[in-house]
């Protein structure tokens, strides 16, 4: 089986957000492969997915408490850690790029830290979608530091909606990539 975490924030005043890039691209792939609609597994407090060997996960906790999701259905399924890809916003990756990861430790992103710690393990797989714009026609540089949570809390703007759509769809087909490597 093949676990497919999306990490953001669960409710409404969120959706659009940068920390959300994750759930942004879960939702895309779940639309685009006409995966089932996704439930609530009480169990891991996630939306679930599941399509054949493939789960789709929305943690519905806050984005620093990933971890206990993304651990209970890993569990429950019997999932190796290298077959988890985790999605997520990555400030130290600029807008328009995806980086993949494996091995490799959080950079101070709290979701990624919270999965490192829950599952004991740095060995799965991490799609790190880029929130940093230096265009400064789009939104300010992101730096580290104070005010970085006001940041990644932040909506896109008008102007870099168009990346960020072109970004999930890179997503996606790299998911496939993965996937096929796994099958």
């Amino acid at each position: 089986m093949i676990l497919i975490a999306g990490l953001g924030n669960y409710g409404t005043e969120y959706e659009k957000t940068r920390h959300n890039y994750g759930f942004m691209v879960i939702d895309a792939f779940q639309k685009e492969n006409d995966f089932p609609d996704f439930k609530l597994d009480k169990n891991s407090n996630s939306l679930v997915s599941m399509e054949g060997n493939i789960i789709l996960v929305k943690p519905q906790t806050y984005m620093n408490s990933s971890g206990k999701a993304v651990k209970k259905i890993a569990d429950y399924y019997k999932i190796k850690h290298e077959d988890i890809i985790v999605i997520h916003d990555d400030v130290d990756v600029n807008l328009g790029e995806i980086k993949l990861a494996e091995d490799r430790g959080s950079a101070g992103h709290n979701g990624v830290e919270s999965v490192i710690n829950e599952l004991g393990t740095k060995k799965f797989i991490r799609l790190r979608m880029g929130i940093n714009s230096e265009n400064p026609s789009f939104s300010e540089p992101i730096s580290r530091g104070e005010g970085l949570e006001s940041i990644v809390l932040k909506n896109f703007s008008n102007d870099e909606q168009a990346i960020v759509e072109e970004m999930i769809r890179q997503a996606i087909k790299k998911l496939k990539e993965l996937i096929q490597t796994k099958q």
